[in-house]
This record gives C-alpha cells, structure tokens and sequence, in this order.
C-alpha cells in the first residue's frame, strides 16, 4: 500500500475504533432511513484477504454490493489497479457512496473505481459485462436475490466472497449458505476471518 491509501485506511481504523467504544443507536428511519451512520465495515483482516483474493485474478472485474463508507472498496480498488481491473462498487444510499467516493480520490484510487447508486439487483441485471470477484456485503435478506442475480454473469475462474457468515449468522446467512453451495460448478469453504467469509469459486468446466 501506498502512503496515500495508508492515510486513508489509517483514518478508516479510527473511525471504527471509535465506533467500536459507542453505544450502539438505531439510526432514525431504521436501515433505510438515509441517517445511518455506522460504518459496519470489514475488518482489516477481511480487507487483506480480500485484496489478496482479487489481486489474484488478471484485469478483474469486481463487483462491490453494498458500498458503505467505502473501508472495504479501498482493498478493492488497490488490487483493481494492481491488475489492470475495474471496480464497481453498488450502494443503495447517495451520502454512502458519496463519502466512500471522496476517501477513494483521497486514496487515489479514483480512476479504478466506478460508483452506482440504486437498488443492488436491479442494477446487477443492468450490467452488461461478466464479472471476475464479487463481495457480498449489504443487508441479509439481499444476499440471495443478489446472488440469483450475478451467478449468470460470473466468469470461470470467479471468486465470490461474502461476509457475515458467522455474525449475525442469521436466517437470511444460512440461506444464502445452503445457495451458493448447491450450485452446479461452485465450490466454497467458510473461514473463521473477521465475522466469517464465505469464499467460492466458479469452475464451469468441473476444474474441481
């Protein structure tokens, strides 16, 4: 990592450590009430397996769901220009994807990374590309209907991660689990990193 992506991460950490040593508040208007201020980001664990995944992959497409704050699109988009890839990274709200797009041109990731705002499957459908690394990390009850959406448009070789599988590990969890491992030419294994990373691999030609 660069000095300027460091800075930016460094100032990610804090903001979650102080988040981290507040009471948790329920933001006005709930979770799509536009107030919500918690970053509930991954990890730094999370996001260097993540940068490790994708910088695996030649000129990768990736695709974000659920931009937040942007913590977990900077590991993105340093592997998306280690590669010669592109980022595309989905949020429902403006002021998210707002503030995550000012911490990436403080990154100097800007130019890797395309922001879209909106509702995540239907913007999924509008995609006109295949797509090589995806990071499933928005509201539980969305993770299947995204799947659903971007399995026909993966590439061989496509790494699918998605967070949250041990916390909150809730119904909405187990569902997209029981998903994404029963279909035909995925494979997947669950790691204890983070909240728990659910890592699967497209391989239509039976490679494993």
């Amino acid at each position: 990592m660069d000095d300027r992506i460091s800075l930016v991460l460094d100032a990610y950490h804090e903001r979650m450590d102080e988040e981290r040593n507040s009471p948790r508040e329920e933001a006005p208007g709930g979770r799509d009430g536009g107030q919500d201020q918690r970053m509930r980001a991954v990890g730094p664990n999370t996001g260097r397996l993540l940068n490790v995944l994708a910088r695996s992959l030649e000129a990768p497409t990736i695709l974000e769901l659920g931009t937040s704050f942007g913590y977990s699109g900077i590991w993105l988009a340093e592997a998306a220009r280690a590669t010669g890839g592109r980022l595309i990274t989905m949020e429902l709200h403006g002021y998210k994807s707002a503030y995550a797009r000012d911490m990436v041109e403080k990154a100097g990731l800007a130019g890797h990374v395309d922001f879209r705002v909106g509702d995540a499957v239907a913007m999924i459908g509008d995609l006109a590309g295949k797509i090589d690394f995806v990071l499933v990390d928005l509201w539980k009850d969305l993770y299947l209907p995204c799947l659903e959406a971007f399995y026909p448009k993966l590439n061989p070789g496509a790494i699918v991660v998605a967070d949250n599988m041990i916390r909150p590990g809730n119904e909405d969890i187990r569902r997209y689990g029981r998903a994404v491992r029963a279909l035909p030419s995925m494979t997947s294994v669950l790691l204890l990193v983070g909240s728990g990373i659910e890592v699967s691999r497209y391989e239509p030609n039976g490679a494993y």
